[in-house]
Parts: structure tokens; sequence; C-alpha cells
């Protein structure tokens, strides 16, 4: 069996194990709209019962030595790596990436892993000053249950670059990938870390509409959430994390702008500002979405970049 076998999460949502669910979503391929497969939803009621859980499975989490969280996460690296061949299939078929955009991203999966391994060894308090003489130490703790909401363009790792750090550091996670790309966003990453050992009730794949993002900020156990996706949705979010007193971590929409000055390699700036323009469809927030070019310099860059816009 494939670690992406159907069999294992089609219908369901991955809570304390994959759960059958009332209501069922088609996976779809973008490009010729095959049907891939299908995916369970959650309800706001999943949420706040998956949350309750988490809260409780955090509390063990945390008290595991961090050689044994850090063992989860280089067991995750190492699983990234033996499938990636399979995730860079899903990505190309479910998100739309090319398969050079999809073996980039898979990599980064990998390379997400390992470098999380080293955070629950690392030094987690310090020595503060104080007026007499005596200790005042500072430390961190988990701030226990995070929502990750990940976007559909770079699904897998906008995702695990929260979800994972959060791991290694002994919070729980509620992970609610976008809905056109709940398998390369978030199953790919429940099977990873169920393969890898992660402790039942850690982690939740919580699929869903509007409805479902409302209860994983709202929660309360959550206590930090982390958001990728648009600017209006992460305004809202921030909005309703302030009034409700969390912490809220918002990458939202760019502007960015390639900006071409007397001397420079057209050429070279015209590759840079096609790639920067282009990849992923310009789907992604780092996209350049200004061209900022000398006057002098106007006419033969133009060209230039639409030859390499057509070729």
């Amino acid at each position: 069996m494939t670690l992406l076998d159907s069999a294992v999460w089609g219908g369901k949502f991955y809570s304390e194990g994959w759960q059958d669910s009332p209501t069922e979503q088609p996976v779809t391929e973008p490009a010729t709209g095959d049907r891939l497969g299908t995916v369970g939803l959650a309800s706001a009621e999943d949420v706040n019962r998956a949350a309750a859980r988490a809260a409780e499975a955090q509390r063990a989490w945390a008290a595991t030595s961090p050689q044994q969280r850090a063992a989860v996460l280089r067991r995750a690296g190492e699983l990234f790596t033996e499938h990636a061949a399979e995730i860079e299939d899903w990505l190309v078929r479910e998100a739309g990436s090319v398969r050079s955009k999809a073996g980039f991203e898979a990599g980064l999966a990998i390379g997400e892993c390992f470098e999380c391994a080293g955070l629950p060894t690392h030094p987690q308090g310090e020595v503060l000053t104080s007026e007499e003489s005596r200790w005042s130490l500072a430390r961190r703790r988990p701030a226990g249950v995070v929502s990750v909401i990940a976007p559909f363009n770079f699904p897998l790792i906008l995702g695990l670059r929260s979800v994972a750090p959060a791991l290694a550091l002994g919070n729980a996670v509620l992970l609610k990938p976008d809905p056109r790309t709940a398998v390369s966003g978030g199953v790919v990453i429940a099977r990873i870390f169920e393969e890898a050992g992660l402790p039942a009730g850690v982690l939740h794949l919580l699929p869903g509409d509007g409805s479902v993002g409302r209860a994983v900020v709202e929660a309360p156990e959550v206590r930090v959430i982390s958001f990728t996706g648009s600017t209006p949705v992460g305004r809202a979010i921030g909005e309703q994390a302030g009034r409700l007193l969390k912490r809220a971590h918002l990458e939202l929409g760019g502007n960015n702008a390639l900006v071409v000055l007397p001397g420079a390699d057209v050429a070279k700036a015209a590759s840079a500002g096609a790639f920067g323009s282009y990849l992923h469809q310009g789907q992604i927030c780092m996209t350049t979405g200004r061209h900022i070019v000398h006057e002098s310099l106007v006419e033969e860059y133009t060209a230039a970049l639409a030859a390499k816009a057509e070729a």
C-alpha cells in the first residue's frame, strides 16, 4: 500500500485516526477535470471536539523528552524523502504544479522536518538581569493548541512550515487546508506524521469551508493561529484573534516590484521578471506584480520579457 492510498483517507478527515464524514468533497485534477478521490469534510462541531482532544493530548506530548519529539520529526523527514515521487505526483495533479515546482516544494518539506528536528533540544530559556543578587530566569513553554490555515498555491510547504515547528516544540495542531488542495496540503502531512509515530490526538486534519475556518480560530483551546492567504480574510482573522486575545501569525497578499536600473543586464533582468511573474501561473504572494524599469530600457526590457513569455 502506498502512503497516499485512498483506501486510508477517502471520504475521511483525521482526528485520532481517520474518521468517516457524512459530507464528502471530490478531489479534482484542474487540468483535466478528472476525479482523483474524495475527502471527508469536518464540521464546526468536529473542530470543537478535535480542539478539546488536542488540548488533552498536547500536555502529554509536551511532557515527552526533546529527544523523542526530535525522533518523530526526523522520521517525518525520512518519510518525505522515501515518498517524494508520490507526493510530487499529487502536487502536479491536484495543485496544478509543474513538475519542477512540485519537486522544489517536496524538497522544502524534507528540509523543514530535518531542520525542525533540532528545535526540541535548543535552549528554551534565558537568564534575565536583576537589580538584586538573585537569579531571574525566563523559560519558554509550548503555547498549547495551534491552528494552521494553509493556502492552495504551495499547499504542502505553507502548511508544513507551521505544523512542523509547532509539533517539535510540544504543541498540538489543528490543520485546515484549502479545500482545493486537501490532499497535497493536508492528507500528505497527516499521513506522514501518522507513520512517523506522532501520538494520536496531537495533529488533526480538518478540511472544510469558512465555518470550519472560523471554528479553528474561535475554539477556546486554540492559543495561536497561523494563517496564509488573502488580505481580507487575514484582516478578519487578525481582528477576531485580537478580540479573543490570541496570537495570530499572518502572511497575506503581496505587491512586489522588480526594479531594473541603467546598467542592468536586460536579458537577465527579463528572465528574472518572467520567473517572478509566471511561476505557478503567478499564484503566489511573492509574485512579481510590478516591473519598474528605467525609461531608457523600457522598450528593450519589454521585448525581452515578451520573448521569455512566448518561449
